[in-house]
């Protein structure tokens, strides 16, 4: 068992280029977040981290994460085009430094919703000179693009299996160096993961999540250009059939499988349930756990009105999407589009 879980181990810090002695195995990537976001990290000859700040448009893993008591959390904000405001992020950073203190600054490197990737080797340019810690959640984005924890220069990356292709629960937090020491771990009991995550390992999902690393790893180039190709495709197609519509994040640096768009007037909700009777699965990045629904808040750090933030709907192509998947979801879309406009024309 030992055996498969050290060799899991391997298999994903070669992935972000890691030590694989600095691979911490949790039971999933929102479990990573919790932990990296504990401001006790100590960290030789640096100062105490004091305070916190995090993107507007982070997962809700981190906004509504296991934050430490009676520390404010500072919203950095983004532009138009869901990318950090890096003069607002400079501003805060040198508020910290004339009150004498410093913190962690939590960024993803792309976005769940809208794909869009951040500076964020700029971001830890400038949290490191300020004597800061960065943490950035990679779940999204390793293995849709090349993510090295060295060039990112992170001090603490996180990685969902199941966004490789491989089994749920599993995840992991990769330090960036082996000083690191957290005293006060989220599952506290056995020695377990040096000390910073408890428990029996599920070994079945670490094993998978090994594999799905090595894989990840050997096909990164093809998936990319394959999944932009496709993209490609269908945002022309879409804007063919759809003049009005918006493609958020389109100005930015996106994910090469994630499209976030919106026709106005055709509601996310009525569409979802609409594109589900044809055996199509995408997401409008709006719904939440209790089952209602409510308008994105990565659509709203972003600037757009609620009616068409109401109107977004996420595609996702997966590693075995193809031509045709793409031509029936335009047909589908076709279809559905001419339906309401019809509907709307004999309700006038």
């Amino acid at each position: 068992m030992r055996k498969l879980v050290e060799a899991a181990r391997h298999e994903v810090a070669d992935l972000v280029d890691a030590l694989a002695k600095n691979v911490v195995f949790c039971a999933s990537a929102t479990e990573a977040n919790n932990l990296a976001l504990n401001l006790d990290w100590q960290r030789p000859g640096k100062p105490s981290l004091r305070r916190m700040a995090v993107s507007s448009v982070e997962h809700a893993s981190v906004t509504n994460g296991a934050h430490p008591q009676n520390t404010d959390i500072a919203l950095l904000p983004v532009d138009g085009q869901g990318v950090l405001d890096l003069g607002a992020l400079d501003a805060l950073l040198n508020e910290w430094r004339e009150n004498g203190e410093t913190g962690l600054v939590s960024v993803m490197l792309a976005n769940n919703e809208t794909g869009v990737v951040q500076p964020v080797g700029e971001i830890a340019a400038r949290v490191h000179a300020n004597g800061g810690l960065f943490h950035c959640d990679a779940a999204q984005a390793v293995g849709k693009i090349p993510c090295s924890i060295n060039e990112i220069d992170a001090d603490l990356l996180t990685i969902s299996s199941h966004k490789l292709g491989g089994p749920l629960g599993a995840g992991a937090l990769v330090l960036g160096s082996d000083s690191l020491h957290q005293p006060n771990a989220l599952i506290r009991g056995g020695g377990q993961e040096k000390g910073l995550r408890a428990g029996t390992e599920n070994v079945p999902a670490l094993a998978g999540f090994g594999v799905a690393a090595r894989a990840a790893a050997r096909d990164l180039a093809t998936y990319a250009e394959k999944s932009l190709a496709l993209r490609s495709m269908l945002e022309a197609a879409l804007r063919e059939t759809s003049p009005d519509m918006v493609l958020f994040g389109e100005g930015a640096t996106r994910l090469p499988n994630t499209l976030n768009f919106a026709e106005p007037g055709m509601a996310a909700e009525t569409t979802l349930i609409a594109l589900d009777l044809e055996g199509i699965s995408v997401s409008s990045g709006s719904a939440c756990s209790s089952g209602k629904v409510k308008v994105s808040h990565v659509l709203t750090a972003m600037g757009v009105a609620p009616a068409l933030a109401g109107c977004a709907l996420r595609v996702s192509l997966g590693r075995e999407t193809t031509v045709q998947e793409i031509e029936f979801f335009v047909t589908a879309w076709k279809r559905l589009r001419k339906n309401l406009h019809e509907r709307r024309h004999r309700a006038a």
